[in-house]
């Protein structure tokens, strides 16, 4: 039984890339010597298990046969006759198909090393095309290292093309491509990613209002480091349509506060504008972001806005404003003995009397 380190800590280490992950590759045994040996077995489609100490996971070496579309669609074919070569064989790309032996040896049959010094994104084979999950997976590789360099190679991305068909990304399932987007979205250069689903024509594919939507300097202000993921997908949104939004939301099974920012780029920016209203009007806009129970969300939308261009000084104004309003507790107007219509009435009047000194006062 022979053990290789395989996959991303292999490329990041000839990187000089951080990786806080080692996944291991298992060549000349079979689940049950792994069994026997105290792993335990975590993998429903093909043997994967876990150190007994180090929690690691170990995967028998293995081949996979296209059966049907789409990212299930696979066979595989694990024993002890796989060898190291035929596991690399069947992985996406070349950087990615490298392993080092107990001794420290580089097993390298595709030229992933030279493709890391060349800072290329190619493809191991043909069989790529195999699976269409692997077009966003190269897009999210392009987002990782684009700081870096790294391109997708010419006959990738001709390959991405071919595979841009309705027919093959149909058959991926929502959870599977959100997640990759998630893993875009906490990248360096989100930007990246979502160039190379527009090169590749994947995102016309799927989401056609989506892809006409993103322009270059939105494309650009997904790079902002002060968003979080939740925010750079909204942010994405911000060119759409409102029912375009929420379809998109639906269709990719968007986490819920993704789609409630998503929404709310569509439908209130720009938002430093608002300031120039009536308390009233600011009142309500503030109403409508549920700013007193979700204050993340203006938090958020004004880190959006931001990235867009939008006012610094004037968003900051509007944070404060909101916060002098969550100030006004109407357990102290309870206490002064204010009861029914009453209470509102008074609370409503101390929010906008508050608001209106707010927005009277110079910036901070």
């Amino acid at each position: 039984m022979d053990i290789y380190l395989v996959g991303g800590a292999v490329r990041d280490k000839l990187l000089g890339y951080p990786y806080h992950e080692r996944d291991w590759l298992v060549v000349g045994a079979t689940p049950d010597e792994l069994t026997k040996r105290g792993y335990a077995q975590v993998g429903k489609d093909f043997p994967v298990f876990l150190h007994p100490r180090s929690k690691e996971e170990y995967a028998l070496a293995r081949r996979e046969r296209k059966t049907a579309a789409g990212y299930h669609g696979f066979v595989c074919d694990f024993g002890p006759e796989v060898t190291v070569e035929d596991d690399l064989r069947r992985r996406d790309l070349t950087i990615n198909a490298m392993a080092e032996g107990s001794d420290g040896r580089l097993i390298d049959p595709f030229g992933g090393q030279h493709d890391l010094q060349q800072r290329l994104l190619r493809h191991v084979s043909p069989a790529f095309a195999e699976d269409p999950l692997r077009i966003f997976r190269v897009a999210r590789f392009a987002a990782r290292y684009a700081h870096l360099g790294f391109r997708i190679a010419d006959d990738t991305l001709a390959l991405m093309r071919q595979m841009s068909n309705a027919r093959e990304l149909g058959a991926l399932s929502p959870e599977r491509i959100m997640t990759e987007i998630n893993k875009a979205l906490s990248e360096r250069h989100p930007s990246a990613f979502f160039r190379s689903l527009l090169d590749c024509g994947a995102l016309a594919t799927l989401y056609p209002a989506w892809a006409a939507s993103l322009t270059a300097p939105l494309l650009s202000a997904l790079d902002n480091t002060e968003l979080d993921v939740e925010a750079r997908f909204a942010l994405s949104c911000s060119a759409m349509r409102r029912d375009d939004c929420d379809a998109l939301c639906a269709q990719l099974r968007a986490s819920k506060r993704a789609s409630l920012l998503a929404r709310h780029t569509t439908t209130q920016l720009p938002l430093a504008g608002v300031l120039a209203q009536s308390p009233e009007a600011v009142l309500l806009q503030l109403e409508t972001l549920d700013y007193l129970r979700r204050p993340d969300i203006l938090d958020s939308l004004c880190c959006i806005a931001a990235a867009l261009g939008e006012d610094h000084s004037a968003l900051t104004q509007l944070q404060q404003a909101a916060d002098a309003l969550r100030q006004i507790d109407a357990k102290q107007l309870i206490a002064e003995g204010l009861r029914g219509p009453a209470l509102g009435k008074a609370l409503r009047e101390r929010r906008l009397a508050a608001l209106t000194a707010t927005l009277t006062a110079k910036p901070e």
